[in-house]
C-alpha cells in the first residue's frame, strides 16, 4: 500500500527530536488548501518552489561571476541546490525536519535580482523613497504574490514555517495561526540551519570558483587562510600527491566536512543546554541554537575577509558588475517613462502597486542575459560585457 501523509507525519513524531518542527503541527497557509494525500505539507511546499518560474530563472542569475562566463562556475541555481543539500544533511544529523530545511534552502534566493548583490544594491538605491529593495523581502513577495499559478490566489501559498524561514526575522512573523501574545525571537531550528548552510556553501564553493578561474591560488590560500591550510594538510597526509583538480576538490570537501561537523557538535550542545522541548521553545529562546563554535567563527571571518579582498573585489569579477550597475540605471527610468512596455508581463501588478514597485519587480525578475538583451535592444551595444 502507498505511504500516506498521515503515515509520514507519524514517522516524523516517532523519529524526529521533540524540538523539531513537525509537518502535522504546521500553522497552515494563508489561503485554505486541500490536504496532500501522499506528501507532507513541507514536501508539497518543496515541490511548489521547484516548479516555480522564479526557481527556474536562478539558472541564469549571477552567483559571483557574471552568468555565462564559465561553464563550471556556479550560478544562483547551483548555489541554491548546494544550500538545500547541506541544509538537509544538517537537519538529518540533528534529527530535525529535513523537508522543511530543504524547502527553505531551495527558496532562500528566489528574490535575488540579476547580477547578484551588486544588482540588489543598485535596485535599492533606485527604490530609495519608494520602499527600497532587499532580496530576502523580495523572496517573500515572490512566493506570496508575484507567482501566478493557482486559480484561487496569488503566490505559492506556502506554509507559515517556510515563510518564517524566508523572512529571517528577529521578531514574531506576522501570519495567521500565531496565538495572541506569542513572541518569537528566532525562527525554528530548520530555518536557522538553512541560514547557516547558505554561509557554509558560499564560503567553500566561492573558493572553488576562485581557484577554477585562477583568481585565487592554493599557495596564497595556504599562506593566509588557516581553514584552507589545515584542510590541505589533512588531504596530503591521507592521499599524498594528487592531480590538481582532485586535490582542490578534496580540500574543499574537507573544509565543508569540518564546517558541518563543527555546526553539528556546537548546536547539539547548545540545544541540550537550552532544554527546549518544542519548536516554539526554540522560537522563544534568547539566541539562535544553530551556530558555529567561537573558534570556527573566527576562522570563517578570516576566510571571508580574504575572499572579499582577493575575489569579490578583483577587477575580473567587479568590472562586469560595474557595467551591470549602469545597465540597471538605464533600464529603470526607461520603464518608469514607458510602463506600457512591461504591462503585458505585469498587468495586474501595475494596477495594484506603485509604478516604481512594478518596475522594480519586473527588473528583479530578469535573468542576467535577459537584462543585457533588453539593454541592447533599447540602448544599443554601448556596454561591452564580453
Amino acid at each position: 500500500m502507498p505511504r500516506t501523509r498521515l503515515e509520514l507525519e507519524q514517522f516524523e513524531r516517532q523519529f524526529l527530536a521533540p524540538y523539531a518542527q513537525f509537518s502535522g503541527d504546521t500553522r497552515g497557509r494563508l489561503h485554505p488548501d486541500s490536504q496532500p494525500a501522499w506528501r507532507t505539507q513541507y514536501q508539497r511546499d518543496r515541490d511548489r518552489v521547484i516548479h516555480s518560474r522564479a526557481f527556474r530563472r536562478l539558472e541564469y542569475k549571477t552567483q559571483v561571476f557574471l552568468n555565462g562566463t564559465g561553464d563550471h562556475l556556479r550560478t544562483r541555481l547551483t548555489h541554491t541546490i548546494e544550500v538545500a543539500a547541506i541544509s538537509r544533511n544538517l537537519a538529518s544529523a540533528l534529527r530535525l525536519n529535513t523537508d522543511l530545511a530543504e524547502t527553505i534552502g531551495l527558496a532562500h534566493d528566489l528574490g535575488h535580482s540579476p547580477f547578484g548583490h551588486k544588482g540588489e544594491t543598485i535596485l535599492n538605491e533606485l527604490m530609495r523613497g519608494h520602499g527600497g529593495f532587499e532580496h530576502n523581502h523580495h523572496s517573500l513577495r515572490i512566493v506570496e504574490e508575484l507567482e501566478q499559478k493557482y486559480p484561487n490566489y496569488s503566490g505559492l501559498n506556502l506554509s507559515w514555517e517556510v515563510l518564517e524561514g524566508l523572512a529571517k526575522h528577529q521578531t514574531a512573523f506576522d501570519r495567521p495561526g500565531v496565538k495572541k501574545g506569542f513572541v518569537a525571537k528566532h525562527p525554528a531550528l530548520e530555518a536557522q540551519i538553512a541560514n547557516l548552510a547558505d554561509e557554509i556553501t558560499y564560503y567553500s564553493h566561492d573558493l572553488d570558483d576562485g581557484l577554477d578561474s585562477e583568481l585565487l591560488s592554493e599557495k596564497e590560500l595556504t599562506r593566509h587562510v588557516r581553514i584552507w591550510a589545515h584542510a590541505a594538510r589533512l588531504v596530503k597526509k591521507e592521499y599524498g600527491a594528487l592531480p590538481d583538480e582532485c586535490r582542490r576538490y578534496f580540500t574543499i570537501r574537507t573544509i565543508i566536512d569540518m564546517q558541518i561537523a563543527d555546526v553539528i557538535a556546537t548546536s547539539e550542545k547548545l540545544i541540550h543546554a537550552a532544554q527546549v522541548t518544542s519548536a516554539d521553545d526554540v522560537r522563544r529562546f534568547a539566541k539562535p541554537l544553530i551556530q558555529y563554535s567561537p573558534e570556527r567563527r573566527k576562522l570563517n571571518l578570516e576566510l571571508r575577509r580574504y575572499l572579499y579582498k582577493n575575489l569579490y573585489f578583483n577587477p575580473v569579477v567587479n568590472q562586469p558588475h560595474i557595467l551591470a550597475k549602469q545597465l540597471l540605471k538605464d533600464l529603470f527610468p526607461h520603464y518608469l517613462k514607458h510602463p506600457g512596455e512591461i504591462l503585458a508581463a505585469t498587468p495586474k501588478r501595475l494596477r495594484r502597486v506603485s509604478r516604481h514597485r512594478a518596475v522594480c519587480d519586473y527588473i528583479a525578475g530578469m535573468t542576467d542575459r535577459y537584462a543585457i538583451q533588453e539593454h541592447r535592444r533599447l540602448f544599443g551595444p554601448k556596454l561591452k560585457f564580453a
